[in-house]
């Protein structure tokens, strides 16, 4: 009996309801990146009430990244394995309790509560893009995983700007974070009922938890994926660090900027990505070249990076260098498309956390290096605009390999080049048996 395929008004039907779980987890994601960066804007208070010097206070934000580098292997194994629909609440509900116990303003729990939100915040993006990969056709998937990062980057511009003016006044930094916990839970809820729950059966062979990881024996015995991962991670130390944690402080005792204006300006380079993920994103759709739009942004973040830390102060409008900063950081999510197009289709949620994986071990490992050399630099005194010129060279030289290691990586798009085929002459025939 011959079975009729859907129809295009059915299969789109059928869709829909894992687009409207992706919308959901990009709200997750949004809400992560807040948290993420909001230390950022709330160091003074940060310091005084843990009492750390420069280099703990970096530890302890940094701490965020060592389990959200570790639960991203978690985390695509778990979606491979067991769908969507009661992975992300959990993401969720880690994510929540992680926000209170660090509001509770103990230095023990904030260490937990920072350990607790990197591993929960590990499952929305990998969540997010699972989700894209079943609700859009393959041809625009840059471009939804370029809108994804942007509202994730979103998030980070709202935990520095929008953030900065509550903990001031409607609420305290404390109050912040437990107000960020019970959002977190209710989102959970949500995703919970609006999330699809069909996942293919597993044998008994497959239901071992150990099994759930074979995806990444694939993944990671590809070359290709770990140019993608470390090409994405140097670019993504700018805005992790330099930004995120440092971008304040920078503008603040570096250029003695006002602490209003300063959280205005570092928030100009996630507000950048707002604009280049789906931006470039899209170019590399439509277009159907990878590379040259990821070399391409990642030329411009060294163009801006080098203005931003060494051009005398005043030179370049006070947002603009911030800006472009971020449009080209947008070029660190292309090898985040790419490593889904170099691996099998049945390992793709793995793929995603084999990428958070390598990019986030970065960050976790320069997070408190960066604070090592702001103090040692400094010898203990001051930060100023010297100590931060010299410890930058770090992020122009992250930059510049992962130029040099994007030549490396597979062309993926849909325009990449077909092998050269000569023409047959009338000699060939002859010449069959040389070799």
């Amino acid at each position: 009996m011959a079975i009729t395929p859907p129809s295009p008004p059915a299969e789109a039907a059928s869709k829909t309801p894992y687009i409207i779980a992706w919308a959901c987890c990009v709200l997750f994601y949004f809400l992560q990146y807040a948290l993420r960066s909001a230390p950022g804007v709330m160091l003074p208070e940060l310091t005084a009430a843990f009492g750390l010097s420069a280099l703990g206070i970096s530890a302890l934000i940094g701490l965020y990244y060592y389990t959200y580098s570790a639960f991203a292997i978690v985390s695509g194994a778990c979606f491979d394995r067991y769908g969507a629909r009661y992975v992300i609440p959990v993401g969720l509900l880690l994510m929540a309790g992680g926000a209170v116990l660090f509001g509770l303003g103990a230095n023990a729990a904030a260490q937990a509560g920072r350990l607790l939100q990197g591993a929960g915040s590990a499952f929305a993006f990998t969540g997010a893009v699972y989700l894209a990969t079943r609700g859009f056709p393959a041809k625009y998937l840059a471009t939804a995983i370029g809108f994804t990062q942007c509202f994730g980057m979103l998030g980070g511009a709202s935990g520095q700007f929008v953030v900065a003016p509550l903990i001031h006044g409607a609420f305290s930094w404390q109050q912040f974070w437990l107000v960020g916990g019970a959002v977190a839970a209710v989102l959970a809820i949500v995703v919970l009922v609006v999330t699809p729950g069909g996942h293919p059966v597993q044998t008994p062979a497959q239901k071992s938890v150990l099994s759930m990881f074979t995806p990444y024996k694939s993944v990671l015995t590809n070359p290709q994926s770990y140019l993608c991962g470390f090409a994405a991670g140097l670019l993504f130390l700018p805005t992790t660090i330099g930004d995120m944690i440092w971008g304040v402080s920078f503008l603040r005792a570096g250029w003695s900027i006002d602490y209003a204006e300063a959280v205005n300006r570092a928030a100009m380079v996630p507000l950048g990505w707002v604009v280049g993920c789906p931006l470039l994103g899209y170019v590399a759709d439509h277009y159907g070249r990878r590379k040259p739009v990821l070399i391409g942004g990642a030329l411009v973040m060294l163009a801006a990076s080098l203005v931003i830390l060494y051009a005398p102060h005043g030179v370049v409008p006070p947002y603009l260098a911030g800006f472009l900063l971020g449009v080209g950081s947008g070029a660190a999510m292309i090898p985040y498309t790419i490593i889904k197009e170099v691996n099998a289709d049945e390992v793709k949620g793995s793929a995603t956390g084999a990428i958070n994986f390598l990019v986030f071990t970065l960050s976790a490992l320069m997070a408190p290096a960066y604070g090592w050399v702001l103090l040692e630099l400094s010898a203990g005194g001051v930060l100023g605009i010297e100590v931060f010129q010299k410890a930058g060279g770090i992020g122009v030289a992250g930059i510049v390999l992962a130029i040099i290691l994007s030549l490396f990586i597979r062309e993926t798009g849909s325009a990449k080049a077909t092998p050269l085929k000569l023409p047959v002459t009338p000699l060939q025939p002859a010449l069959g048996g040389v070799r």
